[in-house]
């Protein structure tokens, strides 16, 4: 129950029940069956033994309960789960069931059969959260707002420019994770110490056959204490974590009270305070970013358990099972909450040209001082800026109208020239064509 309060709110509602008890029994079965139909295929099973073990495994003929309190005492779930199955099969079966597997075998590739399509649907989110993030981009390539260094007030970009950086880093991170899934899936069959032993002639054979059967990657040799599947995958979710995380963060700063800039959709959450009813706290942002640093530890615990000794690991391969289902849940979760982020996220331009003027025009010293000391001594340009800048923020007027007010000024400097000098559009850099060369690059995807 307290499941459901602390952990799952993060996780993805449609992940969680894919990757219940049930279904990580339905996916050993798979392996199983598998197993026995390549090694059918090989001559080492009779003719039909395959097809008569798959026809006398129920899934619903597992006692769940007595899986789960045995798995502490053989140290994971295959060993119950492996003198269950044999139960429920013939006595002529039995010897041709697991044959030349491991339970490690059957734990670690179940995994993967378990993964794989919440691993897909987090690509179908990523490119539906591209899909809506261009639409964003392109219809503000041209708002312009204040860019932020260090917190603090900097120079101008474009609104454009900046969900252009957030794309170009998911789109980054879906890489990763779309070679990973496609690629790095492995099957697990080693036997015993990861060398095939009674499988001398067949074992990798059988171990590349496996791997079409299930529609995995086979590996170069069986990897039970070499956990670098592992860490690919869990790495690959951690970027998808921190790129999401990144664009949240931005959102949940530019919908402070004080700065406005965006706000979001009322479909991340209500938004409401149990104390504050005027308050429309940015609830997504604050779910991506728990799922976020939580597949951040999770990912330190798997390097964690990088490392294992000999040929099987003592505890750490154990480690590895709940942080790497809890990650990708957690990322399916997170990537849910952006694409309602991206998909209903409401921009307020009025107050990113508010937020430009709050500074009185400082942040256009420079330009301002380049374009006067054109016409007269730079020192003295400088010092009729600092003063106009100062006059600007007192009066709460712009920096134009305070430096044409100085006689100097405006006997050198027209007012036209002036004012576009330091329009702010005028100032963004190259972000039209960092747009541009986003956009060519993720219609490529």
């Amino acid at each position: 129950m307290l499941d459901s309060f602390i952990r799952h709110p993060f996780m993805s509602r449609t992940g969680e029940p894919a990757c219940s008890a049930r279904a990580f029994v339905e996916a050993m079965c798979r392996v199983e069956i598998a197993l026995a139909r390549v090694q059918e295929d090989a001559g080492l099973l009779a003719s039909g033994a395959a097809a008569r073990i798959e026809g006398q495994l129920d899934v619903d003929a597992f006692d769940m309960d007595a899986l789960a309190a045995d798995s502490a005492d053989g140290g994971n779930v295959a060993i119950p789960f492996v003198k269950q199955a044999k139960a429920q099969l013939e006595p002529a079966l039995r010897g041709d069931f697991h044959r030349g597997a491991t339970s490690q075998d059957i734990v670690d590739t179940a995994l993967m059969l378990v993964l794989k399509p919440r691993l897909n649907r987090c690509l179908t989110l990523l490119a539906d959260c591209r899909r809506d993030g261009l639409a964003v981009m392109d219809r503000h390539v041209d708002t312009v707002m204040i860019g932020r260094t260090l917190m603090q007030q900097a120079m101008p970009i474009t609104f454009g420019a900046k969900v252009a950086q957030w794309l170009w880093g998911l789109a980054q991170a879906e890489q990763r994770l779309a070679q990973t899934t496609a690629n790095g899936l492995f099957v697990q069959f080693g036997g015993p110490v990861g060398a095939h032993t009674g499988l001398a002639d067949n074992g990798l054979d059988l171990m590349d056959a496996l791997a079409v059967e299930l529609g995995l990657t086979s590996p170069m040799l069986p990897w039970h204490t070499d956990r670098q599947p592992v860490l690919a995958l869990g790495d690959a979710l951690g970027a998808v974590a921190v790129a999401a995380e990144k664009i949240a963060l931005d959102v949940a700063l530019m919908a402070q009270t004080e700065i406005g800039e965006v706000s979001e959709p009322a479909t991340t959450g209500a938004g409401g305070s149990s104390s504050m009813p005027h308050k429309r706290n940015p609830v997504g942002c604050a779910r991506i970013r728990a799922a976020a640093r939580q597949v951040h530890a999770a990912v330190g615990l798997l390097h964690n358990a990088g490392a294992q000794p000999m040929e099987r690991g003592l505890g750490e391969w154990h480690a590895e099972w709940a942080p790497l289902v809890d990650s990708v849940l957690l990322v399916e979760g997170a990537l849910e909450t952006l694409q309602q982020l991206l998909s209903g996220m409401t921009v307020h331009p009025d107050r990113m040209r508010y937020n430009l003027a709050l500074t009185g025009g400082a942040i256009f010293t420079g330009p301002a001082t380049d374009l006067l000391s054109k016409h007269i001594d730079r020192e003295r340009a400088a010092e009729l800026v600092q003063q106009a800048t100062a006059s600007a923020r007192e009066s709460g007027g712009g920096l134009a109208d305070a430096l044409l007010a100085q006689p100097e000024v405006a006997a050198v400097i027209g007012d036209a020239a002036l004012r576009a000098a330091l329009d702010p559009a005028a100032h963004t850099g190259a972000g039209a064509a960092h747009v541009e060369r986003v956009r060519i690059a993720l219609s490529a995807f």
